[in-house]
């Protein structure tokens, strides 16, 4: 079924009554009762701390949750000369149709910058908002990415695919292309609501990444700001995981294909302006179950291997092999090994039409295997000396961008091919 819009009658009529604002904070919300309160005070105070003489709407826009979030949502007291939006989203299911609905109400009340949170956070203090709001309205900067101090184990999927990713494939440094609290110009939201992605997988998870990507290939002026540490509902890589590795990557090869001419050109990488937090905090720690990530490696492998062995290039799949003979105590994918998966894994997603959700399913073992790797890698570090380990990574995915290319080329000709004999 096809929206034409992401906001219901009555909010569609509530954003007319408050007419205009300067400041929109969006905020995405299934089933937070129990964080959801904390969030809209930090929010709430922080507006009327920082920008007393502005007028801002707080908006929580809510997927339909069965808990009790909307309720108490709509209870908390906002500050005077701040207007609040509780409505449930129309739309596909998930946070994309959510922003969707948050970038509308930005455009009708022509606000000057809009803001998202997400509604899990327990760190989120009222400076987030001057961090994420000021560069937008202070330096003229369309889209603020956050950066976060983060334990090593927390943001696995980040630190092992979307910032090497990102990084190599469109030249920038942005260190939390999925981080999940940004801010926007409203030319970017305008931009956004009018793009044709709606009623597709972004609509449901896909919708950080292709942000973030659409706004650095559409030469909106990025930047990144340090919001000191996330505490959320963090996840075991071992065990949440699996999904999401499915749904980033899906979003992310995706926007390969649509920004193919872009990323092709671009050589190297380079950092963006940073503003924010200054300091460190040690964060809190994430557990991970070591054993649990490397027997869903090995298990993977026992069912997976023979349909590998037929997707990956020979060199690639010897190392995955000598991987799986490895014992627990040696266990090591090599960083190089994992930059030909992923760029194979690519090039393979780009050849197949059908079925590709089925072809990341078969590739999360090897995900697990990655991850145990940097954990084993990183026992003895703590969290800062363990984010050498993650840029010495990007690195690598850099300078063999040139292999990627290369196998893109080859399947794009192989797929090609099969369709003139057809």
């Amino acid at each position: 079924m096809h929206y034409d819009t992401a906001l219901r009658a009555y909010t569609s009529k509530r954003v007319e009554e408050i007419e205009s604002a300067d400041i929109l904070v969006g905020i995405p919300c299934f089933n937070n009762e129990a964080t959801i309160t904390h969030v809209i005070r930090m929010v709430s105070h922080g507006l009327a701390t920082l920008y007393k003489g502005m007028r801002s709407v707080i908006f929580v826009a809510d997927g339909g949750s069965t808990d009790d979030s909307r309720e108490v949502a709509k209870e908390f007291q906002l500050k005077p000369w701040q207007e609040k939006l509780v409505s449930i989203y129309r739309g596909p299911g998930g946070k994309g149709t959510a922003l969707r609905s948050l970038f509308e109400a930005a455009e009708r009340l022509d606000v000057r910058v809009c803001a998202m949170v997400d509604s899990d956070l327990r760190s989120i203090t009222p400076e987030w908002v001057k961090f994420l709001l000021d560069p937008v309205l202070e330096k003229g900067y369309q889209f603020v990415a956050p950066i976060y101090v983060r334990h090593k184990y927390d943001g696995t999927i980040t630190n092992n695919i979307v910032y090497n990713l990102t990084r190599a494939l469109y030249g920038k440094r942005i260190r939390q292309p999925i981080g999940g609290d940004f801010a926007i110009s409203k030319d970017l939201a305008r931009f956004y609501i009018e793009q044709d992605v709606w009623d597709t997988d972004v609509a449901r998870f896909g919708i950080d990444i292709w942000m973030t990507t659409s706004a650095i290939t559409q030469g909106f002026r990025v930047c990144q700001s340090n919001l000191g540490a996330k505490i959320h509902d963090a996840k075991d890589p071992g065990q949440h995981l699996g999904p999401m590795f499915r749904q980033v990557l899906s979003a992310l090869f995706s926007q390969m294909e649509r920004y193919e001419t872009y990323w092709k050109r671009i050589q190297g990488s380079e950092p963006v302006e940073t503003f924010g937090f200054e300091g460190y905090m040690e964060p809190e720690p994430v557990q991970v179950n070591l054993d649990g990530m490397i027997e869903l490696f090995r298990t993977g492998y026992g069912q997976f291997s023979p349909l590998w062995k037929t997707l990956f290039s020979k060199d690639c799949f010897a190392e995955i092999e000598k991987v799986a003979k490895m014992d627990s105590a040696h266990f090591h994918l090599p960083t190089d090994s994992w930059v030909q998966i992923l760029y194979e894994l690519a090039a393979t997603f780009h050849l197949w039409d059908v079925n590709r959700m089925k072809l990341l399913d078969v590739m999360t073992p090897l995900y697990y295997a990655r991850v145990a790797s940097f954990v084993r890698q990183s026992w003895e570090m703590s969290s800062q000396e363990a984010e050498a380990l993650v840029e010495d990574q990007a690195v690598k995915f850099e300078e063999n961008k040139e292999y990627l290319i290369k196998v893109w080329d080859e399947k794009a000709a192989q797929k090609a091919a099969a369709q003139v004999s057809v």
